[in-house]
């Protein structure tokens, strides 16, 4: 398996309603301290695919906007809000609320 194919079925594990970080996608998926790689494999993510990429933010709460994203970055906002995630009003999601606790099966 790949591992792009490690972060993907990583990433399809996280439930409606909650978010990851990359480097908690990059520890899950065994790619310590690849966070970097995470952003890499999900910004190729087609968006028909299975594959709840929108999931994933950064270690701060936010999402990581780019121009490089041509408007997914804006895109992932809605996205969350649908799934009931709610932002701060500085742009935050709150970790401590949302933040995917991966249980070890």
């Amino acid at each position: 398996m790949s591992q792009y194919d490690r972060i993907y079925a990583t990433v399809r594990q996280i439930p409606q309603g909650k978010v990851a970080t990359y480097g908690q996608i990059a520890d899950l998926a065994g790619l310590y301290g690849k966070a970097r790689l995470v952003g890499y494999a999900l910004f190729r993510v087609d968006l028909q695919d299975d594959i709840p990429w929108h999931r994933v933010i950064n270690a701060k709460g936010e999402i990581s906007y780019s121009f490089q994203r041509q408007g997914g970055d804006y895109l992932q906002k809605v996205l969350l809000e649908e799934e009931g995630i709610k932002f701060k009003s500085n742009g935050k999601i709150d970790l401590n609320k949302y933040r995917w606790q991966h249980q070890i099966q």
